[in-house]
């Protein structure tokens, strides 16, 4: 006989937790969005307000290895002849520095560079999903959506940056999907309050239209205690 899911608190209802369904989905914790030099900072960007997210992360990654949820890691950027990245893309804003110029970290969201690497505090360990994406969201032109249901996987606990972009397009894209999503409030960031701000009530607005937002808090309190963790790391190109 089955127990009933957990329940966790959370806007605008509680969500159903069951961690054989649930996926831990960590979107773009790249050195290039995080990290001095990288493609934020070079866009004028306080990197700064990015970096809030790693602390309560690495707790909720820590709990969710500890529980054996599914874990997927998803990575921004491009091949290096850039065949996969819109014209539009590369001419965006006219920068100085656009996406596949040399940066201090490597070339600009180019795979295989310093940048594009996750950052060493939320690094993947074997069994974990790398997935590397070409747009904002985590199922366009991926194979995100053949992992999720060949593991059985129904619910999504998304987490990363930035809040209002790669974070919203996920969600969204998961939802026309038929995956029940709960965003963590503190483990997602923008480079702009307001947009984290208004991108949260987005989410769970109208009865949750795309989803649930609570705190890390509030899932870790249906998780045990973490385990410690290995350092291999598997990619899934």
């Amino acid at each position: 006989m089955h127990s009933e899911p957990a329940a966790i608190d959370a806007e605008p209802y509680p969500f159903p937790f069951d961690t054989a369904v649930t996926a831990l989905v960590i979107i773009d914790m790249q050195r290039d969005f995080l990290s001095p030099g990288g493609f934020g900072a070079l866009l004028g960007n306080d990197v700064s307000l990015l970096s809030q997210v790693v602390e309560p992360l690495q707790a909720v990654l820590a709990a969710a290895r500890a529980a054996g949820m599914a874990i997927i890691h998803t990575r921004e950027g491009h091949r290096p002849d850039l065949t996969d990245c819109p014209p539009s893309k590369l001419a965006r804003g006219r920068l100085d520095t656009p996406i596949g110029a040399a940066g201090p970290n490597g070339r600009i969201l180019v795979r295989g560079e310093q940048g594009h690497g996750i950052i060493d505090e939320l690094a993947p360990i074997a069994g974990e999903v790398v997935l590397d994406k070409p747009g904002k969201g985590a199922f366009f032109a991926t194979d995100l959506e053949h992992i999720l249901r060949n593991a059985g996987i129904t619910h999504l606990v998304v987490t990363g940056v930035t809040t209002e972009v790669c974070v919203h397009t996920t969600v969204r894209e998961a939802n026309d999907r038929g995956f029940e999503c709960l965003v963590l409030a503190d483990c997602v960031g923008s480079y702009f309050p307001e947009f984290q701000e208004v991108g949260l009530k987005m989410i769970a607005a109208q009865g949750g239209i795309f989803g649930w937002v609570a705190s890390s808090q509030d899932l870790l309190a249906h998780l045990p205690a973490p385990a410690l963790a290995a350092t291999a790391h598997v990619v899934v190109n």
